[in-house]
């Protein structure tokens, strides 16, 4: 059976390969052609897919850790959830985590992913020490920042194209409390969205939950939620039951109005101005993980996450108008979420800048796209760029207008001959 992506599209058809040692892996890189690396299936496009696919998930050992830096070492095929099940409980967390913890470690260096507290830590690249890497021809290198620069700065969050992460050493951050002391702001527009994440920025997590669909003096509307880890001592961190999609809803069932009225439910619950609550770590930064299979909800054609970013100088006109063209649309996202984000790290392909990004879910429908290129013009005037590991259709022409180090990565890949072997349906389409 062909592996899919987490957004269910483009249907590709793959051959999947496994390894078991290190030799195994060096002949099918020499055996086969346009291979990437896949780990848990989260990417949303086709970053992931081709038609080799070299499945590392798994690579899923817990090597060691030393208790007096906060350093784990890890195989590439370990998942985030699994370094929180064995570590909360002992006082550590992770640095830097995305809105998932279903990601390998191998992923989350492919995509340099960021989270709530991008303005404080920055990327996940931020907290790898070192990882050990196989490229094109085979040979096995230990890859760090200082020895290695090129090669750290295309592969981390190069989309897996540079080779196949093997394992990695990432650092932990110490943590009293398996609780966040959360503290959630209701703002009635665009204005007050912005105002209330300059007044909290010194809050070390933050993200807003934004209604795409509101309209006229309401546009930007949201739910700010802020937050830091509490001192209590409960770090009694365990795995929850988990409620699981059965099927794939029927592609109608998600619509203006259902979109709409869980807008108006969910924006209504919470109450005007600021209010305060304790919440644990899987409700504050893995609300969607509590479903499994939560992607089935789009119905069987699939969905796509639109998520981009915009510098902070042109965040609030950029975004007034993105919304404008969402909510005259009709073809809005219960999922839309709002983060500002620190400065720009020197990885040629990472995502993040200083500013504000706008991620929504769409499911795949006729008239989509239209409206994506429609906010990628849009993005391209506000000086915006892409997040690849959310992308399944963006021109090669638009990618390449908010990367300026795009032709570094491209010439490091030829100079290495890394674009014969490594290559997606992705990459093929934007021409890295």
């Amino acid at each position: 059976m062909s592996l899919l992506s987490w957004g269910m599209y483009p249907k590709a058809t793959n051959t999947v390969f496994k390894f078991d040692r290190k030799e195994t892996l060096k002949e099918i890189i020499e055996e086969h052609d346009a291979l990437i690396p896949y780990g848990n299936g989260r990417s949303y496009g086709d970053s992931a897919l081709s038609s080799n696919i070299i499945n590392v998930k798994p690579k899923d050992y817990f090597i060691g850790f030393d208790e007096q830096q906060g350093l784990l070492h890890v195989q590439a095929g370990v998942l985030l959830s699994e370094i929180l099940e064995s570590y909360v409980p002992r006082g550590w967390f992770l640095k830097v985590t995305p809105g998932t913890k279903l990601i390998t470690v191998g992923g989350a260096i492919a995509s340099d992913v960021h989270g709530k507290n991008h303005h404080v830590e920055g990327c996940f690249s931020e907290c790898v020490k070192e990882f050990t890497i196989m490229l094109e021809d085979g040979e096995v290198l230990i890859c760090t920042k200082e020895k290695t620069p090129d090669l750290w700065k295309a592969t981390c969050g190069g989309m897996g194209l540079t080779g196949v992460v093997l394992d990695a050493k990432i650092y932990l951050k110490k943590i009293n409390s398996q609780y966040i002391d959360q503290t959630t702001i209701k703002t009635k527009n665009l204005k007050e969205t912005f105002e209330a994440f300059e007044e909290y920025q010194d809050k070390p997590y933050s993200v807003a939950w934004i209604d795409c669909l509101a309209k006229d003096k309401e546009i930007g509307k949201c739910l700010l939620m802020v937050g830091d880890f509490r001192n209590d001592g409960n770090l009694k961190y365990k795995k929850k039951s988990q409620l699981s999609i059965p099927l794939n809803f029927p592609s109608f069932a998600l619509n203006n109005w259902s979109v709409r009225a869980f807008n108006w439910l969910y924006y209504g619950k919470a109450k005007d101005g600021v209010s305060k609550q304790r919440v644990d770590i899987d409700t504050f930064f893995y609300p969607l993980d509590a479903i499994g299979h939560w992607n089935r909800i789009y119905g069987k054609n699939g969905f796509t996450q639109y998520q981009f970013i915009l510098p902070k100088e042109t965040s609030y006109e950029g975004l007034e108008e993105i919304l404008s063209a969402i909510s005259k649309s009709g073809k809005g996202s219960f999922l839309a979420v709002l983060k500002l984000y620190g400065k720009a790290n020197d990885n040629w392909l990472s995502f993040p800048i200083e500013g504000y990004s706008l991620a929504l879910d769409f499911k795949i429908e006729k008239g989509l796209f239209e409206l994506l290129d429609q906010l990628d013009e849009i993005v391209v005037k506000h000086k915006g760029r892409i997040y690849l590991t959310k992308d399944v259709r963006v021109s090669k022409e638009t990618f390449e207008q908010g990367y300026p180090h795009i032709e570094k990565f491209r010439q490091y890949r030829i100079d290495n001959k890394m674009d014969s072997k490594f290559q997606s349906l992705q990459s093929k389409r934007v021409g890295i």
